[in-house]
């Protein structure tokens, strides 16, 4: 077997999808070679060690959440649907793959540093997307604070969806109103004194 038989780690990461999200997020490698019909071992071969399988499942599944967050960004309509919009399909996605999400955010990046500074770059680069869009839709005149907002926004709603996680009697539209809330009092207040004082000037 060749690790690097991209249909062969394809069903190797699908079979740790699947028992990850049946037996939880503490689940062992054993548990996941077994479900792949391998040993330990083979299973590493594939991915060089225990954080390669770790990193592959995080850009498997974190570059899909990204991917799916994009068009919420561009897509037309004024900032609070937008927004509520984008943080609704987030909470729907890590709630629909709760454990998948706890596995890769707290047991992986607590366990190996490199998965750790690998899931932060892909958090931060959503951030410094956020921040160029609203840049570049004048959203925030500023492409400075466009970029603090930006990295602020999405810290602020993994965050919040992480202890909403851990609170399912909120509900979930209470949850996207406080952020949406947030996120136009932020970029109104800095829009109103900008234009104030223009007026002054």
């Amino acid at each position: 077997m060749s690790g690097r038989d991209p249909d062969r780690r394809r069903a190797l990461l699908d079979a740790a999808d699947r028992v990850i999200q049946r037996e939880g997020s503490e689940v062992s490698m054993a548990a996941i070679a077994a479900e792949a019909g391998i040993t330990k071992p083979i299973l590493y071969r594939h991915f060089g060690d225990k954080s390669g399988l770790y990193q592959a499942l995080a850009d498997r599944h974190v570059r899909t959440v990204i991917g799916q967050l994009r068009p919420g960004f561009a897509a037309p309509g004024d900032l609070r649907e937008r927004a509520g919009a984008t943080i609704g399909v987030y909470l729907d996605l890590i709630s629909a793959n709760l454990n998948l999400y706890r596995f890769l955010f707290h047991r992986a990046s607590a366990e190996d540093s490199r998965i750790r500074s690998h899931m932060t770059a892909l958090v931060r680069g959503l951030g410094e997307e956020l921040g160029a869009v609203l840049a570049a839709e004048r959203v925030v005149p500023d492409a400075v604070r466009a970029q603090v907002l930006g990295h602020a926004f999405v810290g602020m709603v993994q965050t919040t969806g992480d202890w909403w996680l851990e609170h399912p009697e909120v509900d979930r539209a209470q949850v996207v109103e406080g952020l949406v809330d947030v996120i136009v009092a932020a970029v109104s207040h800095r829009s109103g004194r900008a234009s104030h004082a223009a007026g002054r000037s």
